[in-house]
Formats: C-alpha cells, structure tokens, sequence
C-alpha cells in the first residue's frame, strides 16, 4: 500500500516506455478486458461440460500444455491432428484455472494480465505455425481454435491498460509454499490411490507418478498413454479434484489483494485530531476515524482524509470523509483509486445523507442501513406519559441507592482508570472486542482525554457498570462503550443514560448520540395501520432474528429517550458485492472471525506469562 506521501507527491520515475502500436480508446479497452473475462467463463463451462460428458471428451483431441499431438486414426473425425482453444480441455484444473482467472481479471489484476498473456501467446503463435503444415491445417476445428486463441490475445493487448491492480509482495513466496506442500499431499494421495487400484502389474514407479500427475491435468485422453497403468475412472476424478484443489489454493496465493498492513502512523493522527478541532461538530462519528486499526488517506490539499480498513478484498471506510466537505470529493477520488490499484471493493459504512449523495457522484450506490439515535438536551425531559417507563425506571434504581459521577477521561486518577479498565474486561460480553464503524476499541488512552465516563455505584459503593462516550466536536458525546455487572439492578443502563442527559450541562454537552438501529424505518413502519405485505414480511423475518442478535430491542432501546433518527448508509459500486461487503463489515464488527492457526509466539508468550505468576505467587 503507497504511504501518506506516495498519495499526495508521486514519486518520480524513470523515462516512459512508448507503446509501439496505436492507444485504443477508453470504450474499446473496456470492452475488450471484459471480453477477456467473458471468454475465460465460456472455457470455464465448457471444461466441466466436458468432465461430466463422456461422449463429449471422445469427440475431442485435447491438449493441455500447448503441443500438438496426432488424433486417433480409428475414427473418421480422428482422421488427423487436433488442437484446441486456449485453456479449453477436459479437465477440472484447466476449469479451476479458468474460473479463477476470470475472477481475478474481472479485479483487473495486472499479474493475472501478465500470466494469460505469457501462455496464451506462444502458444497462439505455435497454433499459427502448425497451421502452415500438414495434416492440422486440413480440419476447420484447428482454425476456429487458433481464431479464438488470437481473439483472445488481440484482447489482453487492447485492454492491457485496463489490468492496473497490484497483489501483495509476499504473494510469490507463499504461492512456492502452498504449491509444494499441495503437490506434496495430493500427489502423494493420488499415487496410492493408482497404485492400490492400478489393474496392470507391470508398472514402475515412474509410470504410477507420471499417470498421477497427467490426471491432474486431464481426465481425458492425456494420461492414456502411460501403457502401464490402467485406474478406474473414480481414481481419475479424484486425483483431478485433488490437483484442481491445490492449484486453486496456489492461485488465491498468487493473486490476493494486499493486506493492508500499513496503518495510520502518529504523523497521521495528529493531522485528523486537527481536522476534528476544526470539522469534528460535522460528524457523530467523527472521533472513531482515530481507530489505530484504520489507514487513513488524505485529499491532494490535505484538507479532507478517510480512514479505512482492507479486510481480505474489501476496503471498508466508515462514517463521514474528515475534514472540510469542500475537500471530501478529492479524499474519495483518491481513496478509490487505491482501492482500484489493489482490487478492493470500495464500501462505506454508516456514512450521512451528505456524505452519501457525495459518495453517490462518485459511482456508488446507496442503502439505508438504519438509524442513529440522536438525543438534543435542551428537549429531553422526563415529564409526560409517553416517558413514564423512563421515568419510573428511573426513580426505581435511584430509589434502590444508586448514584452516577461523570468526569472527562483526564480528570480521573490513572490508577482509578486502570481499576475502570480492569472492570470494563471483565463486564465484557465474550473474549472479542466488538466494534470498528461506532466503537473506539481502546480505553483509557492518554490521547483521549476529552472522552466522557460515567461510572455507576450501588448503595454499597461498589461500581457497577461505567458508558464511556468520545467527544462529538465541542458540545457533542457519543457513545462508545457500555458495560454493566451482570448481578446488577435491572434498568441501570437507562438510569445512567437519564443521568447524563439531565447533567449535560456539567459538561457543555448539548447533544448526545446513542446507539445505531439497525432497520429501524421497518420496525417503525411495518407496525403501523396500512403497511403492506412486503413489509409486514420484512418485519416478521428481522424480528425473527431479533431473537439472536438483537436488532428490534436495540431499536426499542433507544425509542423510549425520543431521540432524533439519522439515517446512515452503507455505500458500494456493485450489487453483486454486497455479500463479500457484508462479511468484511462482520469481520470488522467483530461479529464473524475467521478460524486461524494458534500462534507458537502467543503461545510461548502466555506460558511465560504463566511462569511469571508462579514466581510471583508461590503456593
């Protein structure tokens, strides 16, 4: 990923190479990548139609590696040599391989670019010379092959401008890795499954090994010609299901996005804090930018900035681009632009009207993901029956002795803050730290003095839960953290809420944001009088998996403080990616993680750590 610096000066560079031949134009290039993409889906679909077809992989002569082999004399369609299109056989790795590179050339990836042309060139140009001899220049089947092979690299070098996006640096070294170990374990699999079921006895080592590795590559006629072995055809799938797996394993090696490693620095931190001073009354969400798990990249004036974070192909910003609107527009285009360079797929989370019809002129859709919960303390008041459950809930854990101090976080003493610290982990719902869009994911940091906390005692003294709210410009909270004992009053999160809003002022707070609801119009909507099936059945599904995950009761939660709703928004380019968008946003929230592989570092860490505490406390 280029650093702060490469996206405001780029580097200088050597003498650009002319390009020998004509520059087509931006519609042509266009068309022609896509046509790349669409060709390597119809090979795609005619290699599984030819692995399920039997009769179909008798009609055809395949090759696989590029050479041109004589058919079989028996049959009068086998009168000579044939050869096929490009990536076009009877075998699941040439599928695979297909599949794969039709995404990755959809990502307009510059290597997938790079690798198609290294093989599909030369091999087009051996097609056109085996066409000036006899006997391949005799069957149509052989000039259809070589025009849709010199098509398809007429295409790559039209649309060559089109493939930009770059992998990860490490991606050569760990395609080696899984390559090896994946020949390894598949090979080796493969050669006791033809050994164990081979039908002829005279076979060497050497013959098992290399009918194994053609299988691979074809299920076809390629592998017949080791005399010597003879498997069943069960064998053969499994062994080209095997070998398809591994390659698939050594492409997503080669061509993964980069990951993003390189997180906003302290320089960077600095620069947004300032831009918050200035711009931070704008944006509820603002302060979360500051986030260390985030990049950040700045507007050419350094005026505007969005921070994201690359999850697996996803670029996830969240909230409103920092800054001065006048400069958000060059914040986006250059954010776009790295996610084009390395084939992220650019999704905003939780961003405002503003921000989204902004977003929206730069190509990406809008969908209103819910609601945020905004509370103006001038008009919050107790009085009336639409907050009597407030009130009473209110009254019942006052009554019951508890009592609330709010202070700034560089008010409270540090050993104080490590005891709340201490408290809030152990009050945690579960081992992960939720968050990423509306969470902090730190407490206590000396950087954050201005945030708010409200700790809450019973009659005993003793804390019972604490909200920890981040500064919204400079008359604004919003909210980042809720804990609470689990043994404690029912109602204290609402007590402790009433609490803050009626004692705002001891803060300069005029306006506080609260919890974000998810589909909240639904709720609200598909109750009343009139509304139709559609919604009625949206409802009924969302409050059906309310039961988990706790959509309608946050919803609840926040309507009974008569808040103002604004509506957030998730932002993309393409419906079709919404689902990868969805899983980086839960990876993100904390809410999916994928399985990994225990640490030996960790692992020795916690066992040191465990020795350490033995020392310590001797029995």
């Amino acid at each position: 990923m280029p650093t702060q610096q490469s996206v405001l000066v780029p580097p200088q560079r050597g003498p650009r190479r002319v390009w020998p031949f004509p520059t087509p134009g931006p519609k042509l290039r266009a068309r022609a990548a896509a046509a790349t993409v669409w060709y390597l889906r119809l090979v795609a679909v005619l290699n599984i139609v030819a692995v399920l077809s039997v009769p179909f992989r008798r009609e055809v002569n395949e090759h696989n590696t590029g050479r041109i082999y004589a058919g079989q004399r028996h049959h009068l369609h086998h009168a000579g040599a044939f050869f096929t299109p490009y990536l076009t056989t009877a075998g699941l790795v040439s599928a695979v391989l297909a599949i794969f590179f039709a995404l990755v050339m959809r990502r307009r990836k510059r290597a997938a670019w790079v690798l198609n042309l290294f093989l599909a060139g030369p091999l087009f140009a051996l097609y056109v010379l085996a066409l000036t001899q006899d006997p391949y220049n005799k069957h149509v089947f052989n000039w259809v092959s070589a025009l849709l092979t010199g098509l398809f690299v007429a295409a790559l070098l039209i649309g060559r401008q089109e493939f930009i996006a770059v992998g990860d640096r490490t991606n050569p070294k760990l395609a080696v890795g899984v390559f090896a170990g994946g020949i390894l374990v598949s090979g080796t699999i493969g050669l006791l499954l033809v050994s164990a079921t081979n039908k002829l006895h005279d076979a060497t080592l050497f013959d098992k090994i290399a009918y194994t590795l053609l299988r691979g590559v074809s299920v076809g006629p390629l592998a017949d010609r080791v005399d010597a072995v003879h498997a069943p055809r069960w064998v053969d799938i499994v062994i080209n299901v095997l070998i398809a797996a591994t390659f698939l394993l050594v492409l997503y090696a080669c061509f993964r996005s980069p990951r993003g490693r390189e997180l906003q620095t302290a320089e960077d931190e600095q620069r947004l804090r300032a831009l918050l001073d200035k711009h931070g009354a704008r944006d509820s969400l603002g302060y979360f930018a500051l986030r260390r798990d985030k990049a950040v990249i700045w507007s050419p004036t350094g005026k505007a900035a969005i921070t994201y974070r690359a999850i697996g192909a996803v670029s996830l910003a969240s909230g409103d681009p920092i800054g001065d609107p006048e400069a958000w527009p060059g914040a986006i285009d250059a954010w776009l632009a790295e996610a084009r360079r390395h084939a992220w797929t650019p999704a905003v989370m939780g961003a405002g009207e503003e921000a989204g019809t902004i977003y929206a002129r730069h190509g990406l859709d809008a969908l209103e993901l819910g609601d945020e919960a905004i509370v103006d303390v001038a008009d919050f008041t107790l009085e009336g029956r639409a907050m009597r459950v407030v009130r009473q809930a209110h009254n019942r854990v006052r009554r019951a002795g508890y009592t609330v101090r709010i202070r700034r976080h560089e008010d409270i003493p540090d050993d104080e803050m490590a005891t709340l610290i201490e408290l809030a982990d152990q009050w945690r719902d579960g081992a992960t730290e939720r968050g990423f869009s509306m969470a902090l994911g730190r407490l206590g940091d000396p950087g954050d003095g201005r945030c708010a906390m409200l700790e809450c005692r019973d009659g005993d003294d003793r804390p019972r839960a604490l909200l920890s709210f981040v500064p919204w410009g400079e008359q604004g909270l919003s909210l980042d953290l809720m804990r609470r004992d689990r043994d404690s009053e029912n109602g204290l999160m609402e007590f402790m809420v009433v609490e803050l809003l009626l004692r705002a002022q001891e803060l300069g707070v005029e306006r506080v944001s609260l919890n974000f609801a998810m589909f909240r119009s639904v709720f609200e909507r598909g109750a009343r009088l009139g509304a139709g099936p559609f919604l009625r059945l949206w409802r009924s599904i969302l409050t059906f998996f309310s039961r988990w995950w706790q959509i309608e009761s946050l919803y609840r939660a926040n309507a009974k403080y008569r808040p103002v709703w604004e509506p957030r928004f998730l932002l993309f380019a393409k419906s079709s990616d919404l689902p990868r968008i969805g899983i980086a946003s839960a990876r993100a929230e904390g809410f999916l993680t994928p399985p990994a592989l225990p640490s030996l570092k960790r692992r020795r860490e916690e066992l040191a750590e465990s020795a350490d505490k033995a020392v310590q406390s001797p029995a």
